[in-house]
């Protein structure tokens, strides 16, 4: 690892703690992209599936699928619109209130074992995200910094 470059280093160590973090959050029935969907819940409230997936910036289709596992788990209820037939508004249950709470705590308790200290890192990655993303913004970078539930 001495003479791996940068880039090699934070994409192992990304790759590292989401796995560690997946592997937790399984056994309260949720995955990453669930965690993302339900945190934006939490923050915004109920809405439709739509524009959930829209809000995420992935397809309505893969939207379905996670919020399919959120209510098998008891996570999220889905009742459709009164105002259109078509479409289901997304909510948040109580458990998918408390699965927030445990994700952000599971996510704390990855670095845990570290021995550098998670604050200045996260603040650190912070630094490096919004400097190349001003560097070489794109409209999905821009986005993703300027939603408040999707940045760090």
């Amino acid at each position: 690892m001495d003479h791996w470059p940068t880039g090699r280093l934070l994409s192992t160590a990304a790759r590292l703690v989401e796995h560690s973090w997946n592997e937790k959050l399984g056994a309260i029935g949720l995955t990453h992209a669930g965690v993302i969907a339900i945190e934006v819940l939490n923050a915004q409230g109920p809405m439709t599936q739509a524009q959930l997936a829209q809000y995420v910036r992935v397809q309505a289709q893969t939207m379905g699928k996670t919020l399919s596992r959120l209510e098998s788990h008891g996570h999220i209820a889905r009742v459709r619109s009164t105002s259109d037939r078509r479409s289901h508004v997304v909510s948040l249950t109580e458990r998918g209130k408390e699965a927030v709470a445990a994700a952000v705590e599971m996510e704390r308790t990855v670095l845990a074992a570290a021995t550098i200290d998670p604050d200045v890192l996260r603040q650190e990655l912070k630094a490096v995200v919004r400097e190349l993303a001003s560097q070489f913004g794109s409209s999905t970078t821009g986005a993703l910094l300027e939603n408040p539930s999707m940045t760090p």
